[in-house]
């Protein structure tokens, strides 16, 4: 008996092999583009797609966070994520940084001790290599969660306390407390007395002392401390002391006054309206000039009350850094142009926008330091600790964070730029008092900052 074979069917005609074949290649076709597609997509949206005009990179991509509060009854910094969104098109465009695409996650920090912490953990979540650029009074809400991840946290504002005292900060400029110290440096020869309107909150308690610190370096008498909420919509009640402290005892002032009495703010967003209800008391022959630190007064703000025939026409004003109109911030003016969109939230002229891309400089020069494919927080805080230098094309001294770099001034150890400006308002502009920095370090030593 034979053994059983499988009945074989008829050898198909060479038409029909070529359909097949044809029909193969078509469903193989469809399936690369449609992998290609995906591909493609989930790069673009993971930050890895190759922009117009760039190289690309085969480096890892780097995820930072930058945060800040906006639409807010308070302070509003909408312009810090918007030039940290601008900063990342620009570098990415060129090829990234050392062949890093930027990634960059933005969250509102809505002005609240939940939205810091929240913030925070988001940035935990998402694994950043560091926090750049961003605004918060709420440091300890933000600097914990951020800690115990060995995130960094480059460039903040300098408004919350640790920012100058967590060992993963490292801040650009000398905060809040260089520019009180600074602006009563500036006001010390210039003032026979000084009303100083602050917030009444945590963030303000240490405003007099640092003011009177840089008073005391030349014939002015301690300020007197006028207490203001940083979210009212009138502030008469204020501006009625903090002339008649500024003016003296005497009703008009004595004759043999040579100095006028000045009256300085540091409400931030709300300084606009405690000068709106300043400008609108009755009228009467005192001398009193006005002052105030870059945040709460810029160029935007006198422009939009006046200008020269304004209530900051000769207005004092501590910055930290020159003034909008130096052709040092010729970079960054060049990236919001190409770059931002025609975002409105972007002005070259606040110090959030400019304290931002002075951070995300700091993080360009390290992630160019490191020269490694696989960019992390130890990483990124290892080499700021280890001293790699910042060179911010004159806008700053140059930065450095190892130890001997440090100020140590009582509540602020972690300050490594001591440098402000001076400017004043004139024909409506915000100028240059004087050429050049002033150093206020040996005044923050001086200070004894309220515990």
């Amino acid at each position: 008996m034979t053994g059983w074979r499988r009945p074989t069917s008829p050898r198909p005609s060479r038409t029909a092999r070529v359909r097949v074949v044809r029909a193969v290649r078509a469903v193989r076709a469809v399936r690369l583009t449609t992998t290609a597609a995906v591909a493609a997509g989930a790069s673009l949206v993971g930050g890895c797609g190759v922009l117009p005009g760039g190289s690309g990179g085969s480096r890892e991509t780097v995820t930072v966070m930058t945060f800040a509060p906006e639409g807010t009854l308070a302070t509003n910094m909408a312009g810090m994520p918007a030039m940290a969104k601008a900063y990342a098109r620009w570098a990415n465009a060129d090829g990234g940084i050392d062949g890093h695409r930027l990634r960059v996650i933005t969250c509102n920090e809505k002005n609240t001790t939940i939205g810091a912490a929240t913030c925070a953990r988001q940035a935990v979540k998402e694994g950043v290599a560091a926090v750049v650029g961003s605004y918060s009074q709420h440091g300890n809400a933000f600097m914990a969660p951020l800690q115990a991840a060995g995130i960094p946290f480059i460039g903040g504002y300098g408004i919350s306390e640790e920012e100058f005292t967590s060992y993963l900060s490292y801040p650009v400029n000398g905060g809040q407390a260089a520019l009180l110290a600074g602006n009563g440096t500036q006001l010390a020869d210039v003032c026979e007395r000084v009303a100083l309107v602050r917030p009444d909150s945590l963030a303000g308690d240490d405003m007099p002392e640092l003011l009177n610190s840089g008073l005391a370096k030349g014939n002015a008498s301690k300020a007197a401390d006028i207490l203001a909420p940083d979210d009212a919509t009138n502030y008469t009640k204020q501006a009625t002391q903090a002339r008649k402290k500024a003016a003296g005892p005497e009703s008009g002032g004595s004759e043999s006054d040579k100095r006028p009495g000045c009256v300085t703010s540091a409400l931030g967003d709300r300084t606009e309206t405690f000068f709106d209800s300043f400008r609108r008391l009755p009228p009467d022959d005192r001398k009193i000039r006005v002052s105030s630190v870059i945040g709460s007064v810029g160029q935007p703000l006198i422009d939009r009350t006046g200008g020269r025939t304004g209530p900051f026409e000769g207005a004092y004003v501590t910055s930290w850094y020159p003034e909008a109109a130096d052709p040092l911030w010729a970079p960054m003016r060049d990236v919001i142009r190409t770059h931002a969109f025609g975002d409105n939230a972007i002005d070259p002229a606040d110090p959030g926008v400019q304290t931002t891309w002075i951070a995300y400089t700091t993080l360009k020069r390290v992630l160019e330091h490191l020269k490694d494919d696989d960019i992390s927080a130890v990483k990124i805080a290892q080499s700021l600790d280890r001293g790699v230098q910042v060179d911010t094309g004159g806008l700053t001294p140059t930065l450095r964070w190892k130890f001997d770099d440090m100020l140590g001034a009582p509540g602020f150890p972690r300050i490594v730029n001591r440098d402000v400006t001076f400017q004043v308002v004139r024909k409506g502009r915000l100028v240059a008092q004087k050429p050049g920095f002033v150093d206020v370090g040996k005044t923050l030593t001086d200070s004894e900052p309220v515990s």
